[in-house]
């Protein structure tokens, strides 16, 4: 029997796991089963998808079916009914129920729940070729729990090749958030250590370059999730692992380890969605902000960890000010990535069911985005989403960072300041050209015009740009005429400095290096703000053209 296992990605890069594990529990039910694994995108032209999954008559095909990629599947089973209308089609994912729903009876089979928990009798419906519209299974359910390796050796080398790696130590959730699907059942079960770290042997022996574990609470536990840290550290070189984790589950065992970790090893996903009490209350989220703050504070500290915090826009009870002041307490406890993603309104979930009582209205078609509720009137909540994408633009990439810290550390009204940058934005057609680098530098430089102090931010954004590997200042951060020039700060350094300069170059090598480098003057407090310490009045920085280590890998910069 000729199966192929569609799963439609947001992108190349990723993989969808459930095909794994779908292909393993045919082979140990159907005889003779000949599973197909086919991996593409949702940017893929669908008339091709459909060519390459019409290709050899298969006897049924298999969709994973989520928010991102459920408009496509509904497609491609309408146009594949018409061209094989012999294949079983199946649907399986948390969108599967809301594809059935929309189309009419009989163009496909459904599947609810965790394919390891299906009955006897979807296997035995489907090599006899007359299934049944709906079949259900609920793994917390089942009396013997188990969660199988789903990978094989080959799978790295055919599926999973340039491919992010998606692993599942544990499978649900300990919280009941309102507005997420994993609510909708209670419970976790944990894999027992000696198979986790023998399943995790058997990944790094491939040498993937991202390992996102899929652990909807990675650090529920806080003694086991230290553990494979632990053993990821002493094993993961060159890999980078991913972890969805809770603020207010941290033991002081585990600061001191994560403190000494290389940078870049681990990504931590940290959902805070507001930090209003009125809020929190509504969505079931019962963390404390201080605890949180302290956490991701003590976090961002070590500088070695990339920390991707979460809010969510459209939650219930958040207006525009507690919004704001959530974003505001959010940038403060210093992430490199701050992620303000739109309220969906999922289907089964309670914040759908109360839908109507908080006053949403809400996208028809998934992902079915918030418009409105009692607290945000549709023209607020569009004006925050563009709030929202202007952070997304400027903030959230290794372009600012210095400029950002700045800001942070003098506890800017940072609200207020992307309220001007979105200003200026929305005049100068910001969302429809193209964000470059230096189209973001010359709008963040119309931003601090004339404040008491220009002339430090641009010396931040001229220190910014450099490290990320420029060689030339673009016309707006340019030195001043009062300003010594570039050149002349490379000359009067050769001038001064020895032949040789230990740790910096060797003798024979001072040409070289000064051809290769980008000299210039930095102010004594514009220098304090960047970390280099001295009382002279002035400092002459270098950027060279090597890479340093660290999160951005920005090129290296040294104070003569």
């Amino acid at each position: 029997m000729h199966i192929k296992l569609v799963g439609l990605n947001a992108r190349y890069t990723h993989s969808c796991l459930a095909l794994f594990y779908l292909r393993n529990e045919l082979e140990k039910y159907v005889p003779k089963v000949r599973p197909e694994i086919f991996q593409g995108t949702i940017n893929d032209s669908c008339y091709e998808t459909l060519l390459r999954l019409t290709v050899d008559f298969p006897d049924a095909i298999f969709f994973s079916a989520a928010i991102w990629n459920s408009d496509l599947v509904e497609r491609l089973i309408v146009d594949l009914r018409k061209v094989l209308p012999a294949c079983l089609l199946v649907v399986g994912g948390p969108q599967a129920g809301m594809i059935a729903d929309r189309l009419p009876p009989g163009m496909c089979t459904v599947v609810l729940g965790e394919i390891e928990a299906v009955s006897p009798d979807f296997y035995r419906d489907l090599q006899q070729g007359s299934m049944r519209p709906r079949y259900t299974g609920s793994f917390f359910l089942m009396a013997e729990r188990r969660l199988e390796f789903p990978f094989r050796d080959e799978d790295f080398k055919q599926h999973l090749v340039n491919r992010h790696i998606y692993y599942e130590s544990s499978r649900g959730c300990p919280f009941s958030c309102t507005y997420c699907l994993s609510a909708v059942e209670r419970g976790v079960f944990h894999k027992e250590l000696p198979q986790v770290f023998s399943e995790l042997e058997r990944i790094l022996s491939h040498q993937p370059s991202v390992l996102r574990f899929v652990d909807r609470t990675f650090n529920d536990n806080p003694a086991r999730a230290l553990a494979i840290w632990r053993y990821l550290a002493e094993r993961g070189a060159g890999t980078l692992f991913h972890f969805e984790i809770a603020p207010d589950r941290f033991t002081e065992e585990m600061f001191l380890f994560l403190a000494g970790i290389p940078a870049g090893l681990f990504q931590f996903e940290i959902g805070i969605q507001s930090t209003h009490s009125d809020t929190l209350a509504a969505i079931r989220r019962r963390i404390d902000p201080a605890v949180a703050h302290a956490t991701i504070s003590r976090l961002a500290a070590f500088a070695n960890i990339h920390l991707h915090v979460d809010l969510i826009l459209g939650l219930p009870h958040e207006n525009r000010e507690t919004f704001f002041r959530s974003f505001a307490e959010v940038y403060a406890m210093g992430p490199q990535y701050i992620q303000m993603g739109l309220l969906k309104l999922l289907p089964d979930t309670a914040i759908r069911q109360t839908a109507e009582e908080c006053g949403y209205l809400y996208c028809t078609d998934p992902p079915y985005s918030a418009l409105a509720n009692r607290w945000l009137d549709h023209a607020a909540l569009s004006d925050l989403y563009w709030f929202c994408e202007c952070v997304e633009k400027f903030h959230n990439n290794r372009y600012f960072v210095s400029f950002w810290h700045s800001l942070r550390c003098r506890q800017e009204d940072i609200a207020g300041f992307f309220l001007g940058l979105l200003d200026i934005c929305c005049r100068n057609d910001f969302f429809e050209l193209a964000a470059t680098q230096e189209f973001l530098c010359r709008l963040l430089c119309l931003q601090i015009k004339g404040r008491n102090d220009e002339l430090l931010l641009i010396e931040l954004l001229r220190h910014d740009w450099l490290r990320c590997g420029h060689r030339f200042l673009p016309e707006f951060l340019e030195m001043r005429q009062d300003e010594e020039q570039a050149v002349e700060t490379k000359n009067r350094l050769y001038q001064t400095l020895p032949e040789e300069l230990i740790g910096v170059y060797r003798r024979g090598e001072k040409n070289y290096f000064f051809k290769k480098t980008i000299c210039l003057n930095f102010s004594a407090m514009a220098c304090r703000e960047l970390g280099f310490q001295g009382q002279a009045e002035f400092g002459a920085l270098c950027f060279l053209g090597e890479r340093e280590g660290g999160l951005f890998r920005f090129n290296r910069v040294l104070r003569l």
